[in-house]
């Protein structure tokens, strides 16, 4: 309600909107079609997969809260709706951490980690940020569950944002150590600049939905186990009883990252294939091996920065400074070299936009 009181026998607390989960439902069936035809297009499947996926979760999600706007006290409509609209934003965090992969293939002597762990390194803890998650909005959001139940779901939630967004900062943090590896040895690239800002945006989207949702979850906890006569509601956060921020922070913020990625689709600046990387000039392409190293596939994934493999570690095979291609002066067109002297093509050629 407009005072932000409680509506008696409403499970969402106030009286949901019944034509903004509509608006939000088509919208996100809009860019998620969007999405489908750039990864049929461009054959982005592997790196920009994820984000017809998410679109689907929020368009179920939306599509089932219009329903619970007409049967305010139905809370299997509460906990499917409420599920699905919070399972989404891990997974688009998920799919930065695809580009970013993909970027490290691309300039691989400034990667600060083995580029084929960034997504298994990330996509570990995110997996358990998603289970935490899922149960902890499981038991939330169902009153016919034990108390000790519910106190264990705000644990799991708080548990679960809290790594959300130290998981984050580590994302960023790896990004900004290579992108400053970049700018110092001088790569402006601005196909590789693009893609960069378009994840610093993405992010900033996503950790502003986060903290929204520790506030909420933070607000919501708050509240006595069992309220008697005397407790005021009205002592609730204004983000608990007012749904037009979830409105600003979660479906606006989540619609607004989609967006940003149809517009500035990846694959428009960055190759398909993995084994094309940018020479050290900061301007041609070549075609080399591929990130190769003697660590097996469990070591790569146990210490993805190489920390314990000493001069084994992740960087060994620099095939990117073989046959004279290191420091930018690789200008003949084809020359031969690559890991362990094998004969891979390393092919100069000026990088076009798709």
């Amino acid at each position: 309600m407009p005072d932000g009181r409680p509506v008696e026998g409403s499970v969402w607390f106030y009286e949901p909107s019944k034509v903004a989960p509509a608006i939000f439902a088509t919208l996100f069936l809009l860019t998620g079609l969007w999405h489908t035809y750039q990864c049929s297009h461009y054959r982005a499947w592997k790196i920009t997969g994820l984000h017809p996926f998410c679109c689907t979760l929020f368009i179920v999600g939306f599509a089932v809260r219009v329903y619970g706007a007409w049967d305010i006290d139905n809370v299997t409509v509460l906990i499917v709706s409420t599920i699905c609209i919070y399972s989404a934003p891990p997974i688009l965090e998920l799919a930065n951490y695809h580009v970013l992969g993909r970027i490290l293939y691309y300039i691989p002597y400034h990667a600060p980690l083995h580029p084929g762990r960034t997504l298994t390194t990330f996509g570990t803890l995110s997996f358990f940020v998603e289970l935490l998650n899922g149960l902890g909005v499981a038991f939330l959001t169902n009153p016919n569950i034990p108390q000790s139940r519910q106190d264990l779901g705000h644990i799991l939630m708080k548990t679960a944002l809290i790594t959300q967004i130290f998981v984050m900062l580590m994302f960023v943090a790896i990004v900004g150590v290579f992108h400053r590896r970049c700018r110092k040895s001088g790569i402006k690239n601005k196909n590789v600049d693009g893609v960069l800002v378009t994840m610093y945006i993405s992010t900033f989207y996503i950790m502003t939905r986060t903290v929204y949702r520790v506030v909420e979850h933070f607000g919501v906890s708050r509240a006595p186990a069992d309220p008697g006569p005397a407790w005021d509601p009205m002592t609730l956060s204004p983000v608990v009883r007012y749904e037009y921020y979830f409105y600003i922070f979660e479906a606006g913020l989540m619609l607004s990252n989609s967006l940003l990625w149809n517009t500035r689709h990846p694959r428009r600046h960055l190759p398909q294939d993995y084994h094309v990387y940018l020479a050290q000039d900061g301007v041609s392409e070549m075609q080399g091996p591929g990130w190769s190293t003697e660590q097996s596939w469990l070591m790569t994934f146990i210490d993805p920065f190489g920390w314990f493999a000493g001069k084994k570690g992740p960087k060994q095979k620099q095939f990117w400074e073989e046959n004279g291609y290191g420091g930018g002066n690789g200008h003949e067109e084809i020359a031969y070299g690559g890991a362990e002297g094998a004969d891979v093509p390393l092919v100069r050629r000026e990088r076009q936009e798709v």
